[in-house]
């Protein structure tokens, strides 16, 4: 046992690695939220796993569990079975958020259990991170700042694999910088990033640790830079103007005013109409009264009168003039009032 503890310190100061531990202590504000990445064995990969929130194990109440139906506003756990680690997260963390463990149920004995502690505070807390989930590309670098107010020891760990605790080490084949870029800030840079380089890692500086998710994924292939491909993107942007064109919305007081602007068209243009087939009606009536009852005939007989006979021989011929209806119309009686006579005297002349 002895041998194997002075083997693992001269491989700790030969190369600058150790093995890895778990979460333990983490600071976090008042309000706001953290992810706790819970590893396990290979043994333990289809077991239930669960939150529990107390500092005494024997008193602990279940917060959430991997196999509950119910969701959770405060809670939220998730199981990668592949990594081997159970994630949970906590939100809207008070004072009283504090003592949690993480366990493995075990059907036929003890569960296996971790603790860990949350230092809740109002101010900056003592070790913190930009932001806990972070992505890289096959084959680049990237770089994490840890910030802290503490003193300690440095280290960069990946959980169930190794920790970098000088300038510089490996872990997973990927190489690990770490720089001290101000007082309270040492950055990580980790370099020729692959994906096996996937997994949850830590800061830790004395004792505290602040977890870290990296993604690792294939970089988006960059857009065509040739002429072609300036033209499709042009095209592009017209199309995409021209749906924001079609899609403007139109102000309601302007559908209403071109709605009453066409409804007024209408109506005058329906009461021109009926006006002008009025007018036309009304000359036809004119014109037929004309044709009908305008018109006078009239009828001259020749009659001899014996008075007439007894003048010097003078022909006297009476004639009535009688107002007589188009054809087609039945002729009436002429009135008195409308016989008209006339005298017609035929005079001889002397031989």
């Amino acid at each position: 046992m002895a041998v194997s503890l002075h083997f693992l310190l001269i491989l700790t100061l030969i190369t600058g690695t150790e093995s890895a531990g778990t979460i333990s202590e983490v600071s976090v504000k008042a309000g706001a939220s953290v992810s706790i990445p819970c590893p396990y064995g290979s043994q333990h990969r289809n077991h239930v796993k669960y939150l529990c929130e107390g500092y005494y194990w024997n008193s602990c109440s279940y917060a959430i569990k991997t196999n509950s139906q119910h969701g959770s506003e405060k809670y939220s756990i998730s199981d990668d079975k592949i990594q081997r680690i159970f994630n949970v997260t906590i939100k809207r963390l008070t004072v009283k958020n504090t003592d949690y463990w993480c366990v493995v149920e075990i059907n036929s004995g003890s569960d296996d259990r971790q603790y860990f502690h949350l230092s809740v505070t109002k101010g900056t807390p003592s070790l913190f991170v930009d932001d806990q989930e972070v992505t890289g590309f096959i084959g680049e670098s990237m770089t994490i700042n840890c910030h802290s107010r503490i003193s300690g020891v440095i280290k960069w760990c990946k959980l169930h694999s190794t920790c970098v605790a000088a300038v510089s080490g490996s872990i997973d084949g990927t190489t690990v910088t770490i720089n001290m870029k101000e007082t309270n800030v040492f950055s990580v840079t980790m370099s020729g990033l692959r994906p096996e380089s996937s997994g949850w890692y830590y800061c830790a500086k004395g004792d505290f640790q602040m977890p870290v998710h990296l993604t690792v994924t294939t970089k988006p292939t960059a857009a065509p830079t040739t002429v072609t491909g300036v033209r499709e993107n042009a095209t592009e942007g017209q199309k995409q103007n021209t749906e924001q064109d079609k899609s403007f919305p139109v102000p309601m007081s302007l559908v209403i005013l071109l709605s009453l602007l066409i409804l007024i068209v209408i109506v005058a243009l329906t009461f021109l109409f009926i006006l002008r087939t009025k007018r036309v009606k009304i000359q036809d009536s004119t014109a037929s009264k004309l044709n009908e009852g305008e018109l006078t005939y009239s009828e001259v007989t020749f009659k001899k009168t014996k008075a007439a006979q007894a003048e010097s021989g003078a022909d006297v011929t009476y004639s009535s003039v009688v107002p007589v209806k188009q054809e087609g119309v039945r002729r009436t009686e002429a009135k008195d009032e409308d016989v008209t006579y006339s005298t017609v005297i035929h005079h001889k002349q002397n031989v």
